[in-house]
């Protein structure tokens, strides 16, 4: 019973979403939402992680390195003064169909081997947004794409629908989109983060797509349902 329990744990994907911190911050339903830097945010234990970082011992098995990989466009780091955290999510990817059934599906086990785990952050202020995600237990030394989609998971790959777009465009544009691109390390481990003077529409982002290659389109090997909050965004 206890490692039932245990793996069950382990497999379901867990969920905080900071509504007070959100209400302070942007009122209800009122200005353009969106977000910025994390502020306080629930590790799978329950525990608080101070300043939204993910824990050194990381989420995934053996250990995970710090929340402080640089990207090309900068470096994840800690949140500044008057920037709070909206939704801290954490999953493992399991086969769609699998018998413990999870919120991160992975479609190619090669690229993301079942076991492998990913955290988003939705950090929200006035001035804009910020979704960061961090993963591990991926193929090494692997260029990923990774964009917000607009519906849930599916075990349909095609199920999480296009990209969000902050506006209705006909060819996808980072500038337009929240892109997530990223390389894994020789751990499997890899980060990144975006920013955009925009909100999110209530609803309206619904997964993260982990992508076969980097750009605007590719393969979708794995997904992972996500609330997205549109404070202040109707």
């Amino acid at each position: 019973m206890a490692a039932a329990a245990g793996a069950l744990a382990g497999a379901a994907a867990l969920v905080t979403l900071a509504v007070g911190a959100v209400g302070a911050a942007c009122g209800a339903g009122v200005g353009p939402g969106g977000g910025d830097r994390s502020g306080p945010a629930a590790g799978p234990g329950g525990a608080v992680l101070s300043g939204g970082a993910v824990p050194a011992a990381g989420p995934g098995p053996g250990g995970a390195g710090a929340y402080d990989v640089a990207r090309t466009s900068g470096a994840v780091g800690e949140p500044v003064a008057g920037e709070g955290v909206a939704l801290w999510a954490y999953g493992r990817f399991a086969p769609p169909g699998s018998f413990v059934p999870s919120t991160a599906l992975t479609y190619d086990r090669t690229l993301v081997p079942a076991g492998a785990w990913i955290v988003v952050e939705q950090s929200t202020e006035r001035s804009g947004t910020v979704v960061r995600a961090r993963v591990g237990g991926l193929k090494a030394g692997h260029a990923f794409g990774a964009h917000v989609h607009t519906a849930p998971c599916d075990a349909d790959p095609a199920g999480a629908g296009p990209h969000y777009q902050h506006r209705s465009a006909p060819g996808a544009d980072p500038a337009n989109e929240l892109w997530l691109d990223f390389a894994t390390d020789a751990a499997g481990e890899g980060n990144a983060e975006t920013r955009h003077e925009w909100g999110l529409r209530r609803s309206g982002a619904q997964s993260v797509v982990l992508h076969a290659e980097q750009g605007g389109a590719g393969a979708r090997v794995a997904c992972f349902t996500v609330p997205f909050g549109g404070y202040g965004t109707p």
